[in-house]
Formats: structure tokens, C-alpha cells, sequence
């Protein structure tokens, strides 16, 4: 076994799954009518809540907010806490991988051992993103 493999928090079948369907839920509700590029995210909360959240585009397209971000701005509106498993799907329902602004937003506010559901499987936020930027460098 990798050693990447050993930190991985225990997520089960049921929990991914569970987090997949929450995350098409929310894709389902995006607003994305210049790109027609809707994604949904959700997350699986230390304490056991589920989160998800949409992207909203925006004419000016560089406003435009992620489904992370929408995400991350639910975990804060429903009593903060940290991130433990997260998945991200496309319009088909498929995983798909956080651009490098999102990936910074989920390593700033993950738990010591989340884990991701990417298109290439489950990985460590230090597989995602090596050598994170983050609080401890400020």
C-alpha cells in the first residue's frame, strides 16, 4: 500500500456515492448560461454535515464564482468546520478536478486528512495540490 493511500480518511461506497448525487443536485441548479459549463460540488463536513454549492457565471466572466467557492461559503453559513471527503462532477455527472483557485480554497479549509474523488480516483489534498501555500507561510 502507498503511503498516500495510508492517509486517506475512511470514506466508504455509500458516503462517495452519497456525496456524487449531492454534487449533481447542486450542478443541476447552476447558472451558467454563457459557457453552458455547469458543475456542482459537495462535501462531506468532519462532523458529519453534507455541503454543496453550484457556479454562477457572471457577463464579466472573471466574477464568475466556482462551485467550490459557493461550497465553501455554505460550510461557513451552516457553522464553518473543516472539510474530511469532497467531490466535483460536470454536466454528465462525471468527477472533475478543481481548477488551481479552488484547489487552494479546499486545502485552506480541509481536515488533516481529506480525501478528493478525482477523475483518476480518491486522492490526498497533497496529491491535488503539492507544497500548498497557505496560513503557515504567512
Amino acid at each position: 500500500m502507498s503511503e498516500a493511500a495510508n492517509t486517506l480518511p475512511v470514506v466508504g461506497e455509500a458516503e462517495w456515492e452519497a456525496l456524487r448525487l449531492a454534487a449533481v443536485a447542486a450542478m443541476n441548479r447552476a447558472y451558467a448560461p454563457y459557457s453552458s459549463f455547469k458543475v456542482g460540488a459537495a462535501a462531506m463536513t468532519e462532523d458529519g454535515r453534507t455541503i454543496s454549492g453550484c457556479n454562477v457565471e457572471n457577463a464579466a466572466y472573471g466574477v464568475t464564482l466556482c462551485a467550490e467557492c459557493n461550497m465553501i461559503g455554505e460550510l461557513f453559513a451552516t457553522g464553518g468546520g473543516k472539510l474530511h471527503a469532497f467531490y466535483c462532477v460536470d454536466a454528465r455527472g462525471a468527477a472533475l478536478m478543481p481548477c488551481g483557485r479552488c484547489r487552494q480554497l479546499l486545502s485552506e479549509h480541509r481536515g488533516s486528512r481529506m480525501a478528493l474523488m478525482t477523475p483518476n480516483g480518491i486522492q490526498t489534498m497533497e496529491q491535488v495540490l503539492p507544497d500548498a501555500f497557505g496560513p503557515h507561510n504567512l
